[in-house]
């Protein structure tokens, strides 16, 4: 099965050596399940042919907003209505979660309540499953049909699912502690209240649910769909 991977940010330059692309952290984070991958960078306006140039696709995070105006995002949005068209999966993870959401409806804004930094903890039904997470943008009102898979009291919205076609999380389960480490020492000092990083840094050490989720988002990829 191939995977095309939207890749639409990139990680700071002084951490590819040791993290790598955002492409590659979701290679990295499911490549022991047998897929093929390819990365599209469509933050540098390199497209696929078509939703069909991919079995499955994945969305990456972003530095940047949903709302924002960048000339890559209308194309963006089509390419997500043209792929839940042909009945694909997609995967979107944090800036992938939010313009899903907007291209099929809803809405993402910055969040009044501000950043949610390192390792937060999110209710699945009753399971609790931890991510780091770097966010201070949210889905705040959801497309039509659009249930609500996981949430805690900071984000509502903090996983949804469309059907069996469509998986979006806000957290980050390809990030492990040297990447929010990293992005802290690069992204976070001048923007991100110095609280908050603190707080990050003293739980970087702690347990997150990545491979759990990553074993959970291969087997989505791969569900029998009619």
């Amino acid at each position: 099965m191939k995977i095309g991977i939207l890749q639409t940010g990139h990680s700071p330059d002084e951490l590819k050596p040791e993290v790598g692309d955002y492409g590659e952290m979701f290679i990295a984070l499911l490549g022991d399940h047998g897929f093929d991958f390819e990365v599209f960078s469509v933050v540098d306006q390199e497209f696929p042919a078509s939703a069909e140039a991919a079995d499955g696709w994945l969305i990456t995070g972003s530095k940047h907003g949903a709302y924002e105006d960048h000339p890559w995002i209308p194309p963006l949005e089509d390419l997500i209505r043209e792929i839940v068209e042909t009945g694909r999966p997609l995967i979107g993870v944090c800036f992938g979660h939010q313009i899903i959401a907007q291209a099929l409806g809803g809405k993402v804004e910055k969040y009044a309540g501000g950043w949610a930094v390192g390792r937060q903890v999110y209710d699945f039904g009753g399971t609790e499953m931890a991510f780091n997470a770097w966010h201070q943008d949210q889905v705040t009102e959801r497309p039509e049909g659009a249930v609500v898979l996981a949430s805690n009291t900071f984000c509502e919205n903090a996983a949804l699912v469309y059907g069996d076609q469509i998986l979006t999380v806000q957290p980050h389960p390809e990030f492990g502690a040297a990447m929010v480490d990293g992005l802290i020492q690069t992204r976070g000092k001048g923007n991100v209240p110095q609280e908050l990083l603190d707080a990050a840094t003293e739980k970087l050490s702690e347990p997150v649910s990545s491979q759990t989720f990553a074993d959970q988002m291969a087997d989505f990829f791969r569900k029998e769909r009619a």
